[in-house]
């Protein structure tokens, strides 16, 4: 009689096990029931017991229950005494932990045994159940037996609620071999037969046949020639053994990495967790060369080692060692899984040469099409980590990271350097780094460049009618080369685009757009759209220049009339007057320094139509540029300086300046 809490073990297993977890466990341990008696004959059949009402679709009914069958020794008093021990140590030396048989309880309601064995006095055959509260077993009854060999069939019965299992016999025989793949495949090994079917028998599927069969296999070997490896612990090197296998037909599977203990498939990882080639699935070749589509196969290596048998975990759903840095094993499971990785990609070969070459042509497309600063940066980064098909965030976050890593890696070299004591080789090393920092210089400018190109497009789009006829929204233009409403203080240099304008503005120490320049109760231009000033300014001395921009909205002409009072040229007069008189002060409140010759320059930026031009020439007496999208005028009293540009002018000025840069880009 035993004595265990089994509901508190069951309800323990938290390793990563599955429903088919508890019936790999007891195939096993048919397998080495077999294995005990020495046959050669032997045979282990599985049926399926299905529920008895049919599928309204009238598809498969659901499983219910599992049933094992074996002609192996049978549960002989040492097999039932050890069945009944927590943790016995009876397999121990085929990688038993004496724990297995509870993951039964924790997939199905009921574990029914019943077998006939031999023993001094003759055959005789043992029922019991697995018990649920202390006794593992329960409701045991031996009597004897007119049968003349040995058996057992183990029943799982009523999968517990919430739990599921395929409904498939070529799907449930395809997961079971894929788990049971090292009994079939290791050397000098010859596995029972073992058939899956239907309770009555029907259906048979002989999971042995499915290898070597290459018209109807679903599972065939890759050969490799270089499939070993080894690892150092802190014990001793360890030495893992690899092989490789093309799994047909995966559905949403994705290629593995299997870890084996004790020819039982325990746990794994994706392989494009290591190699992302391996995310999609691979296809079989005609003698073309040709890609079958319908025969799809994914890749699955399972690995062999001493060291993965004795550190199994007790549920056979893990290992002790850890993932990562494994300080008490000193081998994690990452590295044994990275090294056979590795060994499955060369096994694939070309196919993932040419993935790699794909991928590596699509970053260089988002470089040469949407990043070209990262041109410097692409000839010498690792894309080995990057998803097969990245997006252009994942390509730039990449690109970004070690552009990052560059400068870091600048910095430590830079402060070495300055630290160094010997200075014999201080011309090689200031050669090397000044190249290094002229190199992700050179990214920051290239990619600077190329979003001025972008604003000039979206610029230039701004000025164009709609399909309604109409111009932009107000304020549209102003935002664009400088936010209404805010001055330095609060837009700064990288959220302005004043050069579009002028590339000195660039340089300016304030600037003040829609905003009144000595505090709110203080005169201001009406705010209708683009009659509002930008003012600036570099320190404040009394020498520097001061110039004032009005920007009116495209083919707007109306300020020309007599009544109107948005004149643009009176307003910058009038700001002009108000400075000189110290009627501004600074945005620290200081008086606004100028003096008798400070020189001021006056911009108005509007679409020159007829009406305009006839103002200008007329009315204000202002000089046409050669080009004629531009006016100008000398108010030598005050020492202003206007011109009245087009947006056209403004436009093309700007391209031009920028030509030769996107042209070195080749955007």
């Amino acid at each position: 009689m035993s004595n265990v809490n089994i509901r508190r073990a069951v309800e323990n297993i938290r390793a990563n096990t599955t429903v088919y977890t508890p019936i790999v466990e007891v195939i096993v341990n048919a397998i080495q029931a077999i294995e005990s008696n020495g046959r050669t004959d032997g045979e282990i059949f599985i049926r399926v017991h299905r529920d008895g009402q049919l599928e309204m679709d009238g598809g498969l009914p659901e499983v219910r229950s599992i049933e094992i069958q074996d002609n192996g020794i049978g549960f002989t008093d040492e097999n039932r005494q050890s069945f009944d021990t927590l943790y016995t140590d009876l397999k121990i030396s085929e990688g038993g932990k004496g724990f297995g048989r509870f993951t039964c309880l924790k997939y199905f309601d009921n574990v029914h045994v019943e077998s006939v064995y031999r023993d001094n006095l003759g055959y005789k055959q043992r029922k019991f159940s697995m018990g649920k509260d202390n006794d593992i077993i329960v409701n045991e009854i031996v009597t004897s037996s007119t049968e003349q060999a040995a058996w057992t069939i183990v029943n799982l019965s009523n999968l517990k609620d919430g739990k599921s299992i395929d409904k498939k016999l070529s799907t449930i025989a395809r997961n079971l071999l894929e788990k049971l793949l090292p009994y079939f495949i290791t050397k000098d090994y010859v596995c029972p037969t073992i058939v899956l079917s239907e309770k009555d028998g029907t259906d048979s599927i002989k999971l042995n046949e499915y290898l070597g069969n290459e018209l109807s296999a679903v599972i065939k070997e890759i050969p490799v020639e270089n499939n070993v490896f080894s690892l150092t612990g802190t014990q001793a090197e360890e030495e893992f053994f690899v092989r490789v296998f093309k799994l047909y037909f995966p559905k949403n599977q994705k290629s593995k990495i299997s870890l084996v203990a004790h020819k039982r498939e325990v746990s794994g990882s994706a392989i494009h967790k290591y190699i992302p080639e391996f995310s999609e699935d691979f296809y079989d070749k005609d003698a073309s060369g040709v890609a079958n589509h319908e025969r799809n196969y994914m890749v699955k290596a399972y690995v062999f080692s001493r060291y993965l048998d004795q550190n199994v975990s007790l549920e056979r759903g893990g290992f002790e060692f850890q993932m990562e840095n494994d300080i008490l094993h000193g081998i994690s499971q990452v590295e044994i899984e990275s090294r056979s990785a590795n060994i499955a990609k060369d096994a694939v070969g070309t196919d993932i040469v040419v993935r790699q070459e794909k991928k590596r042509d699509r970053v260089q497309t988002y470089v040469d099409e949407e990043a070209p600063w990262h041109k410097g940066i692409l000839d010498k980064i690792d894309l080995t980590g990057m998803p097969y098909k990245p997006s252009n965030e994942e390509i730039e976050s990449l690109l970004q990271k070690e552009k990052f890593a560059q400068e870091v890696q600048i910095k430590r070299d830079v402060t070495k350097l300055l630290t160094e004591s010997n200075l014999d080789n201080l011309k090689d090393n200031v050669l090397e780094i000044v190249s290094k920092i002229s190199g992700t210089s050179k990214n920051d400018l290239i990619h600077y460049i190329a979003l001025r190109r972008n604003i000039l497009d979206i610029f230039g789009k701004s000025l164009e009618i709609d399909e309604s006829g109409s111009y932009a929204s107000e304020g549209v233009v102003h935002d664009i080369i400088f936010p209404r409403k805010g001055d330095t203080d609060i837009t700064s240099f990288v959220d302005h685009n004043l050069w579009i304008i002028d590339e000195r503005l660039n340089f300016t120490n304030y600037v003040s757009s829609d905003l009144p320049l000595n505090g709110k109760n203080s005169d201001r231009p009406d705010l209708l759209v683009y009659n509002n000033r930008i003012l600036f300014r570099g320190d404040n001395e009394a020498s520097n220049p001061i110039t004032i921009f009005e920007f009116k909205k495209p083919q707007r002409d109306d300020f020309v009339n007599p009544s109107s009072q948005e004149d643009p040229v009176q307003q910058i007069v009038r700001y002009v007057n108000n400075i000189r008189d110290g009627k501004y002060k600074t945005p620290e409140g200081r008086k606004m320094l100028v003096a008798a010759n400070t020189p001021f320059y006056g911009y108005v930026v509007c679409d020159l139509t007829a009406k305009v031009e006839s103002w200008l020439e007329r009315e204000k007496n202002f000089k046409p540029m050669p080009d004629r999208l531009g006016w100008f005028q000398w108010v030598e009293n005050i020492n202003l300086y206007v011109e009245v540009i087009s947006w056209d002018k403004l436009l093309k000025d700007a391209k031009m300046r920028n030509q030769i840069f996107f042209q070195k880009l080749g955007i």
